[in-house]
């Protein structure tokens, strides 16, 4: 509200100082310094070329003219630097600012409606269901949740969905290997070993199909893993309906009627260098049978029918995935930027300050429920978001679980602790919460009071500019 009401003064100047032409928007911003004011525009700088005036001189009028007719909370305007307009704000500004925050409340306050109920499907984690969901795809599952619950904060629709590998040879290994366990034996060379598979095998009845009795089990766990975490999807999406729908035969056609499909050497590639692919890519191999990147433009296909943007959230070491699926997607006729990947780099885990292998085929396994029972989900989750997921992570458990002031969780955790404190004494005390409109809010006047509703007045902004850089970190820092 402030700043809506900082932009309509400097318009209104502007017009008085007969400033030609005007701009299209002014831009507010809170100062990297504190002694520079409560917020600072650069229009002079912006505006003064195009309107035929020097910088510094029409930042000088301007601060003048808002000096004599001051915006509401204002108590004085700055001219810094070869043409900034600093405001310094009296302190009702954040009065104003508790006040809305107190009247919007936890559901309403820092939201917005700039998604306008635009569609967005979020597909992230999508775990082969081979075993449990382990501490690798732990930072990927926080960190497609939060983007997920970011979008829905600034009014998009979303669609959480995890993409179910169940075609292919890790699906016949993984049945194997439960088959051998059930038998009493070690499980193929290139099978799963995992005390999971030892586990699951107990369980499965004598005359199941262990293929698809085991997906349904390694299902089963990684939904309830993931719901312990405080992850839900609305969709889980089999790679084998694409084959028993035909949608892959129906995507084939559509990029052979298009001219992408060609012949060659026996296999039916993708003409993906039309589209800014470093080679063209096969579709279908020489044996007739399907590479991976088939099945996954079908899927890509199916969800473009459901959504107007997605959202992929991948791992490492599917890097170099992405300029084929953008070509593919190119040529089924989407703007590549309506498909949006996020690479999540790699977590190291340490567990007694020793580097933690994680590998379901070996069985040096961590699951993610392991962490939440180490640490709680909600620890866990700020841990995984303290920083980007562009750069590597270390995670130490010892650490998220130590009850230190260094460590963010604890910090925060404290803190919580602190505020139920401080409402505990009152009611012991005596006092009475009454309702804010009978607050005497001057009272709000040192400095540590007015820091905690500055970081409040910015919550709204970087929710936003989270949400539409998809970066969740900056919420938890």
């Amino acid at each position: 509200m402030i700043r809506d009401s900082l932009a309509s003064a400097v318009r209104d100047a502007l017009v008085a100082l007969a400033v030609d032409p005007l701009p299209e928007r002014i831009d507010l911003e809170r100062p990297g310094r504190r002694e520079h004011g409560d917020w600072s525009t650069n229009v002079a700088l912006a505006t003064a070329k195009r309107a035929g005036r020097n910088p510094r001189e029409l930042a000088s009028e301007l601060v003048e003219h808002l000096n004599v007719n001051r915006p509401s909370h204002v108590e004085r305007v700055e001219i810094a630097g070869p043409g900034f307009v600093n405001f310094h704000l009296a302190p009702t500004w954040l009065h104003d600012v508790l006040t809305d925050v107190v009247t919007s409340g936890v559901d309403g306050y820092a939201r917005s409606d700039e998604g306008a109920g635009r569609t967005v499907n979020v597909e992230f984690v999508s775990a082969n269901p081979t075993g449990p969901v382990h501490a690798g795809h732990a930072r990927g599952a926080a960190y497609g949740d939060s983007v997920a619950r970011l979008l829905e904060r600034c009014g998009y629709a979303v669609t959480r969905e995890f993409y179910i590998n169940d075609r292919g040879v890790q699906m016949q290994n993984f049945g194997a290997s439960l088959a051998a366990r059930k038998r009493g034996e070690e499980p193929p060379e290139d099978g799963y070993h995992g005390q999971y598979i030892s586990d699951w095998a107990a369980e499965m009845p004598d005359d199941a199909d262990p293929v698809a009795w085991g997906e349904d089990r390694a299902l089963q766990d990684q939904r309830e893993a993931l719901a312990a975490f405080g992850v839900n999807f609305d969709v889980w999406y089999r790679e084998l309906s694409l084959v028993d729908s035909g949608a892959i035969e129906e995507t084939l056609a559509e990029l052979r009627s298009k001219g992408y499909v060609f012949e060659s050497d026996g296999a039916t590639w993708l003409r993906s260098t039309d589209f800014g692919d470093d080679k063209d890519r096969v579709l279908v191999k020489s044996d007739g049978e399907l590479t991976y990147l088939t099945p996954d433009i079908a899927y890509h296909r199916d969800k473009f029918s459901r959504a107007e943007r997605l959202i992929n959230v991948w791992g490492a070491d599917h890097h170099g995935y992405v300029p084929r699926m953008k070509a593919a997607m190119a040529a089924l006729g989407h703007d590549s930027g309506e498909l949006e990947v996020t690479i999540v780099q790699l977590v190291e885990l340490l567990k007694d300050g020793q580097p933690v292998r994680i590998s379901k085929r070996s069985g040096n396994l961590i699951e993610l429920r392991d962490i939440i029972d180490e640490v709680g989900a909600d620890a866990a989750r700020l841990t995984y978001l303290l920083q980007s997921v562009d750069s590597r992570q270390t995670v130490d458990l010892a650490v998220v679980a130590s009850a230190g002031m260094d460590n963010p969780v604890y910090y925060v955790q404290m803190a919580h602790a602190r505020i139920h404190g401080i409402a505990r004494r009152a009611v012991e005390a005596g006092f009475e919460r009454v309702a804010l409109d009978q607050c005497d809010l001057s009272l709000l006047t040192h400095e540590r009071e007015l820091e905690v509703l500055r970081s409040l007045s910015e919550l709204p902004d970087t929710v936003r500019s989270a949400c539409a850089d998809r970066a969740p970190h900056r919420v938890t820092t």
